[in-house]
């Protein structure tokens, strides 16, 4: 299971660990994704989406219709 947001794209960075002697060590730094169903009132259907939490704010602002309407545009938010 890919960790990539359905909505914004966010997905896994890499970066270091380092410790107090200055070491470094490969490390990954993880979006905070959640699986959601959203339900779609023009076509009448729920989706399930895997989406990051600063992307269920977006849809709790602007809907779920509207942040699709902008990513068919090819909109980022």
């Amino acid at each position: 299971m890919a960790k990539v947001c359905d909505i914004t794209g966010k997905r896994v960075r890499v970066g270091n660990n380092v410790s107090h002697a200055n070491n470094k060590t490969k490390r990954t730094f993880s979006p905070n994704l959640q699986k959601k169903k959203f339900y779609i009132p023009e076509d009448g259907v729920w989706i399930e989406l895997k989406v990051s939490t600063s992307a269920l704010k977006t849809i709790d602002k602007y809907g779920i219709s509207e942040v699709f309407k902008k990513m068919a545009k090819g909109k980022k938010f």
